[in-house]
């Protein structure tokens, strides 16, 4: 046994162990939907829990990293959806005298009102917007701490949910409210034809695969860089990393334009694959949502992120509703397990909070701090490496 954990602890400490793990993983999962039928309800769960992934990255970036506690991350969902709402759907159809614009666009939404814009596009647009209102939200943000820090991030999530619902402009609702914008013109991407329903879902499938593993690939450089170990430093102790030279303000709000961008990725993403935006989808509970992924896999810890958002998605949107949802009715109770998502959701962060408060899969700094009490000085003498 102990032959077996020093070779695990050996893969761990070699510097190509996260790509080695990276490759196997996402060639296995490549080829996974070609043993499932192209409609499969199950191949549906694997691309929410791959967005939502993505999703959880990019708030590890602001919460594990850098520490910087974000209760509104729902905003850059939303901002990331509509993105595809407004430049991939006929929402602005008097645009251009109706004839719209379209670059990119697919052979169908070439020919609609509106704006048409490829979904690759979209996703720059969508970065764009997402990054900029990051560093909007995060500016009120820079000389408070902890608790407050939450509250003003709730805040603009709450008032980015009212806008959702009642945004309009000189009598123009730019969000539709709950009445939606849709259709979202379907994902379509050089080189390849427009995903009919035969191929849809295998095709959406493999497009988030492929946003999780370019998110993969930016995480881990961004955590191995200079400005990662700046993040790291702040969160340890922001008045030594400030001593030392670290620019607290412009750190604080790259973390922030950072973790938003991948909240845009993958809003837009969901947006597409939805084929609608209704301002329901973006309620205060989501962001509690991804923010208890990030918890539960180990907060600074990219791989856990992703075991957390993978487990937490699955329990979400198979196991509670499809497997274990029948389990009150045989025992004579009168309601759905779906009515107590939020609450299993609580009681396993309980649960991890008191028996490995490090997360499931931690970061190996914050192992060290919780397990053996090494202080967080090393982080700072990093930044100055």
């Amino acid at each position: 046994m102990s032959a077996i954990n020093s070779n695990l602890e050996s893969f761990r400490n070699w510097k190509h162990a996260n790509l080695a793990i990276a490759v196997v993983l996402i060639g296995a999962l490549a080829i996974f939907p070609l043993f499932k039928p192209p409609l499969d309800g199950f191949i549906d769960d694997c691309v929410l829990a791959l967005a939502y992934v993505v999703m959880a990255l990019g708030l590890n970036i602001v919460v594990g990293f850098a520490g910087l506690l974000d209760l509104g991350f729902v905003a850059f969902y939303a901002f990331g959806s509509y993105a595809a709402g407004w430049f991939a759907s006929d929402f602005f159809s008097s645009i251009n005298g109706e004839k719209g614009i379209h670059i990119g666009a697919g052979t169908f939404a070439s020919t609609l009102p509106g704006i048409h814009l490829n979904f690759l596009l979209v996703l720059v647009a969508a970065v764009i917007i997402t990054s900029i209102a990051g560093m909007i939200i995060g500016l009120p943000t820079l000389r408070l701490r902890g608790d407050y820090i939450a509250i003003v991030t709730l805040a603009f999530g709450e008032i980015i949910g009212r806008f959702a619902v009642n945004g309009q402009i000189g009598g123009f609702k730019y969000t539709n409210g709950r009445q939606a914008i849709s259709p979202v013109d379907a994902l379509d991407l050089p080189l390849l034809k427009e995903f009919d329903s035969a191929f849809s879902i295998r095709g959406y499938y493999w497009v988030a695969l492929t946003m999780v593993a370019f998110s993969l690939f930016v995480n881990f450089r961004l955590r191995d860089s200079r400005l990662g170990r700046a993040w790291i430093a702040i969160r340890e102790d922001e008045v030594a990393a400030v001593s030392m030279g670290i620019p607290l303000v412009k750190t604080k709000l790259m973390a922030y334009a950072a973790g938003a961008a991948f909240g845009g990725l993958s809003g837009a993403f969901l947006g597409t694959y939805f084929n609608s935006v209704n301002a329901n989808q973006f309620q205060f509970a989501f962001s509690i949502f991804i923010l208890s992924m990030v918890i539960l896999g180990g907060l600074g810890s990219i791989w856990g992120t992703v075991l957390g958002a993978i487990t937490l998605s699955f329990i979400n949107s198979y196991f509670i509703p499809d497997v274990f949802n029948g389990i009150p009715g045989s025992l004579g109770l009168d309601f759905d397990l779906t009515q107590l998502s939020f609450g299993i959701f609580g009681f396993l962060l309980v649960m991890v909070m008191i028996l490995r408060p490090e997360g499931l899969l931690p970061e190996k700094r914050r192992r060290l701090e919780l397990k053996e009490g090494i202080g967080a000085d090393e982080a700072i003498v990093e930044v100055r490496a």
